[in-house]
């Protein structure tokens, strides 16, 4: 209903034809600018006063703001109930992730801790839950691994074998972690300060969910070895995944078979009540815990049935009790930790300010991404300093944190004092935990990354270029490791950028009859080209990469062959001034032979000797009534020229020498792949409407197409120019004699009433005369 009483209405408009002079009189425009100097921002910073300082305070702190003002009674319950909940999920999956960081499972609860008490704080999203993350725990994984593996701590080796000294390589795998995590939240903090929060932007949403699924696959690889039992080699670099995956099959003989039933057993559980919880998510108050109530379980089995002892099941083992003291991280490690630590930072942020963003939306307030990276880097590098490792935030718990009816910031809090109290009191209780099911939770975990599969046949419907993007980030990730494979997708999601603007949609517009409207004349059947005119549009910005496809295009598409044209212009030209020279012998030859014969002329042979001598000379093509005077050549009826409607008197000029040339020529040869007269546009409308910026390299393409249709005769204008496009060009000198402002115009409509409207001979000026469009 709505889109037929759409089709219903009609308008008019009745206004003058406007240029971008006649534009800047009729609008009023200004050179004021409402933006502050530098130098005011400079001392506007520096200002500093008491409600300056709150504001900067609350900013930097916000707690400050919203604490205070904080409904206990509409909020409080609600972010009570949701507390709980997420804090009983951090304790199986802070242990379970810590597994993947390579560090001992408290580390993970130390994780599920310290970070989410700093955001609290300094954090802006009222329902993401900080904490561990599988994709940020195998990275962190992965370097400790790297610089610290099993062969650098082996105790009375011979022969490259030996027992692995577990406290020393546990020890040093934590040093690592935490000062890879204090770098990276330094990262994070300087670009936060320095307000580079927009950086996140370059990483497009199919390349996080590509990279997420590839860091997925890693996971899954890295827990097979709990979940069969078995100690493969590790391997690092690009093809580790593959090559540890076929030393997990080369050791599948030697699979412990107890702890495969207790991983199929654990994983067939949690795969069942997860689906349950799913499926009555509506029904139920709560989900069942039943990670929690796994782990609880799995431990008292194991504890009073003695698994680990009779059938050699790995479990986690002594968890310490208490706190640790903060510790400062060891710099000298940091020289090793760079390139690692900014693809955490920025991954990390990425993933944060992405369901930030989601759930802000949702809810209806906003999320400040600069104090978002501030918040999250002082989360790692708090954190790093009490022995934590990477975090950022979790999507399986921040929509446990939202559906159970969490607010605010305070539901962490709940969940961090619950994890607490684990650490103090309960921690140690869990030594007896199989570590295969701990592997479990992790594989269960992966489920929604796993479903990002299904982008793939999405993708491939909507737009093939970002699923090139998602399969290169993929494979990348799979193939080169998660470090390489990160700087691969990025640098790939750029050139695809710049192969999108370097290589745009070029097409010629034509009119919609009886109305305002240019079309693309190969996608609307109804757009018509005007006769005499192209009106040519490009999809893309014209800059440095493009610019010269932005001239081929031009040319294809208008069929003006500029240099060929070119060419032929100075041939005839050169061939006139033979001509001439030619004339004036023959000139010189025929004065002194009358003078022999009759030494007077009568006045009027002198008249119209010298008038055809004057418009041979300036390239004025001889009538029909002209050709046989006085003994001259056959002069041609320039038809094109006649019927000319071009207003600048230079191009007339330009385009009568051309034509008038192209008489003189056409008794000798005629080039019949060039274009005939009537086939050549007198005007060509340069549409720059998508334009946003112009660099040197364009500006000095438009000159040069402005000067080289000039110089064959045909008209060109600019349409569509915005404001700072207009600035950029007056201040690149784009505009001249040659190429007056009064070319360009408003809208496409505008310059083609201009220029049918405006007879031989006149300048370019601003017309009085008003145009009335109906639809």
């Amino acid at each position: 209903m709505e889109d037929r009483n759409c089709s219903l209405v009609e308008y008019s408009v009745q206004r003058q034809v406007l240029n971008e002079v006649s534009l800047d009189e009729v609008a009023q425009k200004g050179i004021w600018s409402t933006k502050p100097t530098f130098s005011e921002r400079l001392k506007g910073s520096m200002r500093c006063s008491v409600p300056r300082a709150k504001q900067v305070l609350m900013n930097w702190v916000p707690v400050l703001e919203w604490l205070p003002k904080y409904a206990i009674r509409e909020n409080a319950m609600g972010d009570l109930i949701a507390g709980c909940s997420v804090g009983i999920m951090h304790l199986p999956q802070g242990m379970a992730y810590a597994l993947l960081a390579s560090l001992s499972p408290v580390f993970g609860l130390y994780t599920s801790l310290y970070p989410v008490l700093v955001y609290f704080i300094f954090g802006t999203s009222r329902h993401i839950s900080i904490g561990t993350f599988a994709v940020i725990s195998i990275m962190i994984g992965s370097v400790t691994e790297r610089l610290a593996p099993d062969s650098n701590f082996l105790v009375n080796a011979t022969n490259g074998t030996g027992s692995v000294n577990i406290n020393e390589r546990d020890a040093y795998r934590v040093q690592i972690a935490s000062s890879l995590t204090v770098l990276a939240g330094l990262f994070q903090i300087l670009l936060g300060v320095v307000r580079f929060g927009f950086v996140v932007t370059y990483l497009s949403e199919p390349l996080v969910r590509g990279y997420t699924t590839g860091s997925a696959c890693h996971v899954l690889c890295s827990q097979l070895k709990y979940l069969f039992g078995v100690t493969p080699a590790r391997f690092s670099g690009p093809f580790s995944l593959i090559y540890t995956l076929v030393e997990i099959c080369r050791l599948l003989p030697q699979t412990v078979v107890p702890e495969l039933v207790v991983s199929l057993v654990a994983l067939s559980i949690l795969i069942v009540i997860k689906e349950l919880n799913q499926y009555y998510r509506q029904k139920l108050p709560l989900p069942i815990p039943i990670e929690l109530i796994m782990i609880i379980a799995a431990t008292i089995i194991t504890h009073f049935c003695g698994l680990a002892t009779k059938y050699n099941i790995d479990i986690v083992g002594e968890i310490p009790s208490g706190l640790k003291a903060p510790r400062a991280p060891d710099v000298t490690l940091f020289s090793a930790l760079i390139g690692d630590a900014f693809a955490i930072a920025i991954v990390g942020y990425a993933i944060n300010i992405s369901l930030g963003k989601t759930f802000a939306l949702k809810h209806g307030y906003k999320v400040d991404s600069n104090q978002e990276l501030v918040a999250l880097g002082l989360s790692n590098t708090i954190g790093g300093c009490f022995q934590c490792y990477s975090v950022t935030s979790s999507l399986s718990r921040s929509l446990i944190q939202e559906s159970t009816g969490g607010r605010t910031q305070v539901a962490g809090l709940i969940s961090s004092i619950i994890v607490l109290i684990t650490v103090l009191k309960i921690g140690s209780l869990f030594a007896a935990l199989p570590k295969a099911v701990l592997s479990t939770i992790v594989f269960v975990n992966l489920k929604g990354m796993f479903k990002q599969f299904s982008d793939v046949p999405m993708l491939f419907k909507t737009n093939k270029v970002d699923l090139l993007v998602w399969l290169v980030t993929f494979t990348s990730t799979i193939l080169l490791n998660l470090d390489l494979g990160l700087a691969v997708s990025i640098a790939f999601s750029m050139l695809t950028v710049i192969f999108r603007t370097q290589l745009p949609r070029y097409s010629i517009l034509g009119q919609v009859p009886a109305t305002n409207l240019y079309l693309d004349v190969d996608t609307y059947k109804e757009a018509k080209e005007i006769p005499g005119l192209k009106i040519f549009h490009s999809s893309a910005t014209i800059y440095y990469t493009n610019a010269e496809m932005y001239l081929e295009a031009l040319q294809e598409k208008s069929g003006i062959q500029i240099g060929k044209l070119l060419a032929a212009k100075k041939k005839q030209d050169a061939t006139l001034k033979q001509q001439e020279k030619k004339s004036d012998k023959n000139e010189a030859k025929h004065q002194s032979a009358s003078n022999l014969s009759n030494n007077t002329f009568s006045l009027e042979e002198i008249k119209i000797t010298a008038v055809l001598k004057e418009n041979f000379q300036h390239g004025i093509p001889l009538k029909a009534t002209e050709s046989a005077v006085n003994g001259f050549g056959k002069g041609h009826v320039n038809q094109a020229y006649q019927s000319d409607t071009m207003s600048d008197s230079n191009c007339d000029m330009g385009r009568s020498q051309y034509y008038d040339s192209n008489a003189l020529a056409s008794k000798e040869s005629h080039d019949k792949k060039g274009l005939t007269d009537a086939q050549v546009p007198h005007s060509i409308i340069l549409d720059l409407s998508t334009t946003s910026f112009v660099d040197t390299v364009a500006v000095k393409t438009l000159k040069n197409i402005f000067q080289n249709l000039t110089d064959i005769g045909v008209g060109v204008y600019l349409t569509g120019c915005q404001a700072c496009v207009v600035e950029q060009l007056e201040r690149a000198g784009f505009f001249s004699e040659l190429i007056p402002k009064s070319r360009l115009f408003v809208t496409i409509h505008d310059a083609v009433l201009h220029i049918l409207n405006n007879k031989p001979g006149q300048s370019d000026v601003i017309l009085d005369g008003s145009y009335t469009t109906t639809m």
